[in-house]
């Protein structure tokens, strides 16, 4: 079977950032599928490669967290015309898988169904327009109207739907109720993550002997609220606590806007670090204690399966975040971690300092976290599930083949 994966933001591990479409698609390769997958890269040549089995088109479509809601538009479209240019010189395809965001990714699978009669499958990694729509991006009304009427169409059109999040499918349930939607989190890949012991050093310079390093890492941008463990750290140096000490590792759009908060507040008790590839971030998390990850107050926000989160989990390091909804309840229910109101910055002091105290308790929770992404979110067993979505008959004998290369 042949089948075109759509996705603009492909990452290797050598890329850093999300690595779900290549487990995905690598799944389908393992299977026998013939993939060709369609993404775009900052640079102004196309490009073809083959990764893993996987066949990559490179669309010269720039975007970058910096960018403000037009260049993301402009972004947007553009690889969606481009994409569609592209699959038309591709031959024999039998269906079509499309991740979004962004939602205009759905335009090109339609096309295809209604011109070449290309059945196609969704996946909703987030909830469009309702994000930009609650976090006041979109405020014109017509605009609203016309992307929730697209919204729609793309999700009555799909043969079927994989949603990353329950709120995620709850939302598209109530679009589509007669729709069958597959939960399909965000993946643990256990293999390359492992629960090892802490290190003490990330760097010559950076000693982490006798201190809980609490890490954030993924993007900088408005809905990532960062100010938050801003505040946290300024609350811990102005109690002069000596032992924690706080790493935020990525890009984005508020990264400098952090910084200044940082400064402004004389923080000695926090390292910025650049984006890095999965590997270093293995290396990153290595010397990490627990992980912070962070979302702004928004319902929509609730609904998101974050990349960060399940690497945290296959990592087995203690869980914190300050958005309530499923990822929250995962945490407290399983034991791994806890949530923390992010107005309150003394409340995750105090907390922590629980398992400061007591290092079988902090190893408790930490080995709760690597058993809930064996058991839950391994990469073996998610895309099983997926391959069995995009072909049943495969059901009784799905291969999952995968090598990680350090």
């Amino acid at each position: 079977m042949k089948i075109v994966y759509i996705h603009q933001y492909f990452k290797t591990y050598s890329d850093g950032g999300s690595s779900r479409s290549y487990y995905l698609a690598k799944s389908l390769v393992d299977n026998g599928f013939d993939v060709e997958l369609i993404t775009s890269h900052n640079s102004k040549d196309y490009l073809f490669t083959t990764i893993e089995g996987i066949k990559v088109h490179y669309l010269p479509v720039s975007y970058d967290n910096h960018m403000g809601f037009f260049d993301r538009i402009w972004s947007f479209l553009s690889f969606m015309f481009q994409a569609y240019k592209l699959t038309r010189k591709i031959k024999n395809i039998d269906s079509c898988y499309v991740s979004s965001t962004p939602l205009t990714v759905g335009i090109t699978a339609l096309l295809l169904k209604w011109q070449r009669n290309i059945p196609y499958h969704f996946e909703v990694r987030d909830l469009w327009p309702l994000a930009p729509i609650q976090l006041g991006i979109i405020k014109n009304r017509w605009l609203q109207k016309f992307l929730s009427r697209l919204e729609q169409r793309i999700y009555e059109e799909a043969t079927s739907i994989i949603a990353l999040s329950p709120g995620i499918a709850s939302h598209i349930q109530q679009c589509v109720p007669y729709k069958t939607i597959h939960l399909l989190p965000n993946i643990s890949d256990c293999d390359f993550f492992q629960k090892e012991a802490k290190k003490t050093y990330l760097t010559d310079k950076y000693d982490t002997t006798h201190k809980f390093v609490v890490t954030y890492f993924g993007a900088i941008g408005q809905v990532n609220n960062l100010q938050s463990l801003i505040e946290v750290a300024k609350t811990a140096q102005e109690a002069n606590n000596q032992a924690l000490r706080f790493l935020i590792v990525g890009r984005g759009n508020q990264l400098a806007e952090v910084q200044k908060l940082a400064k402004q507040y004389q923080l000695t008790n926090i390292l910025f670090i650049p984006h890095v590839s999965k590997y270093q971030l293995r290396e990153i998390i290595n010397i990490t204690d627990a992980v912070y990850v962070s979302f702004a107050s928004y319902p929509v926000l609730e609904t998101s399966s974050p990349n960060k989160f399940f690497d945290t989990l296959a990592s087995g390091k203690l869980c914190i975040t300050n958005t309530s909804g499923w990822i929250a309840q995962l945490i407290e229910e399983y034991e791994c971690g806890f949530y923390v109101n992010p107005t309150k910055p003394e409340e995750l002091l105090t907390k922590i300092s629980y398992y400061m105290a007591d290092p079988e308790v902090l190893e408790q929770a930490q080995y709760n976290a690597r058993r809930l992404a064996e058991t839950q979110f391994s990469r073996e067993h998610l895309t099983r599930k997926f391959v069995q979505i995009l072909d049943p008959s495969l059901a009784t004998h799905t291969r999952v083949k995968h090598v990680v290369t350090v």
